[in-house]
């Protein structure tokens, strides 16, 4: 027994559903599996459901993205410090290659593997009691 669905009508029912698997089921009659699986197999419906879900990923982006300009704009008419609170968010997340990130790595002299050394230890079982 083959799907009764089509690809376009689950392309249709994922605008404004933010990428929510039971709301495009839903509006397409189906149930969550079948919704899940058309969006990770079919090409087209992959690519209509990516371009949702990054929809309000750019929204929010540019809320933090905003946020930065006015409180740039504050500190410079203020003279004053300002929350940085996005503006260090931001910079964790999208200033890494400059080094900004919270996150560590180890590493040798130049970014070179770390040298290990190993030391085995042997111990002598003839020394055991019983």
């Amino acid at each position: 027994m083959g799907d009764h669905y089509k690809a376009s009508q689950f392309i249709a029912a994922i605008p404004g559903s933010a990428g929510i698997i039971s709301i495009i089921a839903r509006r397409v009659g189906c149930d969550w599996n079948t919704a899940k699986k058309y969006v990770t197999q079919y090409p087209t419906v992959a690519a209509a459901y990516t371009a949702e879900i990054e929809t309000p990923l750019d929204t929010a982006e540019s809320v933090v993205i905003r946020n930065i300009q006015l409180a740039a704009k504050q500190q410079q008419e203020a003279d004053a410090p300002v929350d940085s609170t996005d503006a260090k968010w931001y910079l964790t997340m999208k200033g890494k290659t400059r080094g900004y990130s919270t996150r560590q790595e180890i590493s040798g002299p130049d970014g070179a593997p770390v040298p290990v050394r190993y030391i085995e230890v042997v111990r002598d079982a003839s020394n055991d009691k019983a």
